[in-house]
């Protein structure tokens, strides 16, 4: 499906606020809200739209680092660590990577001591380089229409 220029404007008003109204949006981009609704369930069938979130402050919850972790596997270690990745509660994004390193994570955890014991896991499976993260500069952009 090619996705026109109504549909991009619908997603931009999505990705602002997934909670808005059909109502709302159709006034945004010209349609009745039953049009706009046909086109969001169509977008979610064909898996444009994948899902719908609710983004947490990770201090508000109690956590007080974010950090980026690299692992670079040892021989023979990939497969089982992709296996365990999925039950670390710590780990809010994980992506499988090309270069040096296999696999690069985000996550966040309580404090410094919750960091330690967490890298002390992590290294049965690989060399891990972690960077602390300071701030956001860019969280959540929207994806929008590229234009050649």
């Amino acid at each position: 499906m090619q996705i026109d220029e109504l549909n991009w404007e619908i997603l931009t008003c999505l990705q602002q606020n997934a909670r808005e109204s059909f109502a709302n949006i159709g006034r945004k981009v010209g349609l009745t809200p039953p049009a706009v609704a046909e086109r969001v369930k169509k977008m979610e069938d064909l898996g444009i739209i994948e899902g719908y979130n609710t983004n947490v402050s990770y201090a508000l919850a109690g956590h007080q680092l974010k950090a980026i972790i690299m692992l670079r596997a040892f021989m023979g270690k990939l497969k089982p660590f992709l296996n365990k990745v999925g039950t670390y509660k710590e780990v809010v994004n994980c992506y499988r990577i090309t270069g040096n390193e296999n696999i690069i994570m985000e996550v966040v955890l309580k404090d410094q001591v919750h960091l330690e014991k967490f890298i002390d896991e992590l290294i049965a499976y690989g060399e891990c380089r972690t960077h602390i993260v300071l701030s956001n500069v860019v969280a959540n952009a929207p994806i929008t229409d590229v234009k050649d």
